[in-house]
């Protein structure tokens, strides 16, 4: 049976009254992601996002507005990247590439790999696998915003990262908190230098330049650290629920 949409009007207020939900979203993603994409572009995906969550909302299915809004917005900004980025395909696949043998080797040694193993079951010298992180360093801001179980109200890596969503509902509330601990936990199990970058670009919301300068290394390094980092953080959140193979 189909649910009554709200009348034109209510979809007018809802998107008038939660454009700030634009710029708050666009303010957390700039940074992450790459130049090619300024943040006219990200405003312009944005408002569409929100004018499509205006249209589909469903008042029926319990879900905050502005937590089904989120998703419409996160999801039509990280749209638009890929229509912007020739290049992704190729991308992706060297980072699905880079998740599969860390998933491997976790598996196989029990513990995160280090840098030369990743490199060495790769079959690629040291600086090739540093290359190759650095390349795909955009797509972080891609996976780290999708959610777990690709649902419009589920909880995406970067909320149980920073644990922001106050809003949700008790049930919703309740699973963020448990993948914030699950969060913490695997933090812990990075390298101090990794830790590092995370608090500073998602905490103290430093860019990968002043990064660099706070710890005398150069923008690429920091880019690679920022890379390797999210792809332990998602290797193993997916491991602890289950979702991988």
């Amino acid at each position: 049976m189909l649910y009554n949409a709200p009348p034109l009007d209510d979809h007018s207020a809802l998107i008038r009254d939660n454009l700030y939900l634009v710029d708050i979203l666009v303010g957390r993603m700039v940074t992450q992601v790459p130049s090619f994409m300024n943040k006219d572009d990200m405003r312009s995906a944005g408002m569409l996002g929100l004018i499509d969550a205006a249209n589909k909302f469903d008042p029926s299915k319990n879900i905050l507005f502005k937590t089904f809004a989120e998703y419409r917005i996160r999801g039509a900004i990280l749209d638009e990247m890929r229509k912007l980025d020739w290049f992704s395909r190729s991308l992706r696949e060297k980072q699905s590439n880079l998740s599969r043998t860390m998933t491997r080797l976790e598996r196989k040694l029990g513990r995160t790999p280090e840098e030369e193993e990743m490199a060495q079951a790769m079959d690629i010298s040291l600086e090739e696998y540093q290359q190759i992180l650095g390349e795909v360093s955009h797509l972080g801001c891609v996976s780290l915003n999708e959610t777990l179980d690709n649902s419009e109200d589920g909880v995406s890596f970067l909320d149980a990262l920073i644990d922001k969503r106050s809003d949700l509902s008790p049930a919703s509330q309740l699973e963020n908190k448990e993948l914030t601990k699950i969060m913490a936990s695997i933090l812990q199990e990075l390298s101090e230098k990794e830790r590092l970058v995370i608090s500073l670009y998602y905490y103290e919301e430093l860019t990968q330049k002043e990064i660099a300068d706070v710890l005398e290394v150069s923008e690429g390094r920091i880019s690679q650290l920022h890379s390797q980092a999210l792809l332990k953080l998602k290797t193993k959140v997916q491991m602890r629920l289950g979702n991988r193979e």
